[in-house]
């Protein structure tokens, strides 16, 4: 399929002038094809809709930079995904329509070549060498340790393919061996889920795999652009995951939802705990999503269904209304998966191996991603400080 626009439809997209556009043309800002039958040009949809995006951004100002580091103008383009109009899209799809039957093997292959070609035919690979010895750590610093052997072998010898990664990842995470078991089987097994409780995980992991370019993201594009291996480079996001500020949001929620739970009266146990505890309403509101998290509402709303033989989860989503109503802010997908944790008594910390393992498969597409573009990411800094000190 054809996707050059003629002359007018660029212009309009650009809002600007046809002498305008042409001079875009002169100036090697644009590039025009001719369609073979006419003298007539046309102009690739693609090209024209990047350029549209960077006028739009050059128009925001002078801090570009600046304010690209909190939740501001975007700083790499990408293929991979992203969130437009309060909608999370992975390769033009929406998340949450492919979260209705797509496993997060599915989601890796759209993610990884837009082909959704399934990469995870083979047989569960071995568990690298010196893993069993942290069997007592974290699940986080486990699955960082997996990265960390494959990390340094050498370029020269073969390395673990994304698929490969994915379930030593899981392993590590879950303390299992290496299983070809489909990701969201291999959590329900561990954690003795059912049937329903199996689909929800599904569902998580398919809208958990890719966001943008958060954290966790960014620095494995970082790691990525210098050379380094795969697995360093999710060793990167691994590292950045565990921070409070991004992989810890939903420990964070839980605490909350377990706090308010315990007290007699929810409203003011809300209250206290955001006034003492956690300003910044931990579970609730997003940046990127001012009417509400797409991912939260998806989960939430299945939690909902599945909420009248289970008192437990009743109690969470009451609360989970009456704090979202008090609060003046929408559940994000942290809060989601505090209360699969909570509601399902799944192991303390279970969400942020769910988010882990469900991101593992955007990293890998933005790795390759970054590599293919050969290009080192090196920002340069604003220095404020003193100058010239003797």
């Amino acid at each position: 399929m054809n996707n050059d626009l003629s002359a007018a439809e660029a212009a309009r997209l650009l809002n600007v002038s046809l002498p305008t556009l042409y001079s875009y043309v002169s100036r090697g800002l644009l590039a025009s094809v001719s369609n073979g039958q006419s003298r007539r040009k046309r102009y690739p949809q693609e090209d024209v809709l990047r350029l549209a995006a960077r006028k739009s951004d050059a128009k925001r100002g002078g801090q570009t930079a600046v304010a690209a580091m909190h939740w501001g103008l975007p700083v790499l383009e990408t293929r991979i995904s992203h969130i437009l109009d309060g909608r999370l899209l992975y390769r033009g799809c929406d998340a949450t329509a492919l979260a209705e039957s797509a496993t997060l093997e599915a989601i890796a292959g759209l993610l990884w070549d837009d082909k959704a070609s399934d990469y995870f035919q083979q047989d569960a690979p071995a568990l690298p060498p010196g893993l069993a010895s942290a069997a007592d750590g974290p699940p986080l610093a486990r699955a960082m340790l997996a990265m960390a052997v494959p990390a340094t072998v050498d370029i020269a010898h073969s390395l673990p393919s994304g698929p490969a990664l994915m379930r030593i990842l899981a392993a590590a995470l879950l303390q299992t061996p290496p299983s070809a078991l489909p990701l969201h089987l291999q959590l329900a097994q561990a954690w003795q889920a059912d049937a329903e409780q199996a689909e929800l995980l599904r569902a998580a992991l398919v809208l958990l795999a890719d966001h943008e370019l958060n954290a966790s993201t960014f620095a494995v594009r970082c790691v990525a652009s210098t050379g380094a291996s795969l697995p360093a480079a999710l060793m990167a996001g691994l590292a950045a995951l565990s921070g409070d500020k991004h992989g810890g949001g939903s420990a964070a929620a839980r605490r909350m939802l377990t706090q308010a739970l315990a007290a007699p009266d929810a409203r003011a146990a809300i209250g206290k705990y955001y006034a003492t505890v956690a300003p910044e309403f931990a579970g609730f509101g997003h940046p990127l999503y001012p009417h509400g998290d797409p991912r939260a509402a998806y989960l939430l709303g299945i939690l909902s269904t599945m909420a009248h033989e289970q008192p437990q989860l009743r109690a969470i989503l009451s609360f989970c209304s009456t704090a979202s109503e008090l609060l003046d802010a929408r559940p994000n997908a942290d809060l989601a998966l505090a209360a699969m944790e909570l509601a399902f008594d799944w192991p303390e910390g279970a969400a942020l191996t769910v988010f882990a393992l469900a991101r593992s498969a955007g990293w890998i597409a933005h790795a390759a991603e970054q590599a293919a573009s050969a290009a080192l990411i090196r920002p340069r800094a604003r220095y404020i400080g003193r100058h010239q000190r003797d």
